[in-house]
């Protein structure tokens, strides 16, 4: 398995590759049931020690708990649907190819981009977390279809080969945690990602990318995935879930047991 010789060349000379048509509709349609199962249960009061949700500041008063959700973090670990995505072999195939033998996933998230939400301005991942050694791996699952309208990911092609950008602080009302834009880089290559469910994108965590508003009456949604090399170094964050899935080349039976988080 592993990398095609279309994926290298992509990943080599613009820092990302798409594979159409990955995964199964029924997987991005059970996945989003479930998280809205776990937003709703927050809402009544069932907290998780071991997930971190945030809130989207642009819904007041949502009609549905979902809807005031942007984020949720950690779901990898003792979700079923999210870890046997995490650790499905042909994915791990494809990361260990462009980590190596040793690789974990230190972070999981599932994006809700409700109508009216707000997007990311431009950044790169490893602004967040200064890891070595590089690289690290996004890999980007659309649970809907993102097209022009809904606020899809732009990219940057090439831009992986850049060092971290300096980025200054996201001050529009409404702006998601800890967003930041970078301000002193060209766009004037950049491409939009539209996608189906099932779709995948695989990219480097120095690709600049931003997304858009949702200017539509629907909802736009992602899981993503981070992976890197097991014992890389850099900033450890509480919203992060280190769990090992490939050791030697081959994947391991990753923990399925919830940790609290540490703030």
């Amino acid at each position: 398995m592993g990398l095609t010789e279309a994926q290298r060349a992509s990943w080599e000379e613009n820092g990302f590759f798409i594979e159409r048509g990955f995964a199964d509709r029924a997987v991005t349609d059970a996945m989003i049931e479930r998280i809205v199962e776990i937003a709703r249960a927050d809402a009544a009061g069932e907290q998780r020690p071991d997930l971190f949700i945030t809130p989207d500041k642009t819904k007041k008063n949502p009609l549905t708990p979902e809807v005031g959700v942007s984020k949720i973090f950690r779901v990898m670990r003792a979700e079923p649907v999210f870890h046997q995505f995490a650790t499905d072999p042909r994915l791990l195939s494809m990361v260990g190819d462009l980590i190596g033998p040793d690789v974990d996933c230190f972070l999981s998230q599932f994006i809700f981009k409700h109508p009216g939400t707000l997007g990311q301005p431009w950044h790169q991942d490893d602004y967040y977390f200064r890891m070595t050694p590089l690289p690290q791996v996004g890999v980007w699952l659309a649970c809907t279809a993102a097209t022009p309208e809904n606020g899809p990911l732009w990219i940057v092609p090439g831009s992986h080969t850049e060092p971290i950008h300096d980025a200054v602080p996201d001050t529009r009302e409404g702006a998601g945690l800890a967003y930041v834009e970078i301000v002193d880089a060209a766009t004037d290559n950049e491409q939009v990602v539209l996608m189906e469910p099932g779709d995948l994108l695989v990219f480097h965590s120095h690709l600049r990318h931003r997304s858009t508003d949702n200017l539509t009456d629907g909802m736009r949604a992602a899981m993503v995935y981070h992976y890197a090399a097991a014992g890389s170094e850099g900033y450890l964050a509480f919203n992060q879930d280190w769990t090992e899935v490939l050791r030697d080349g081959q994947p391991v039976q990753a923990s399925n047991v919830p940790v609290p988080i540490e703030y």
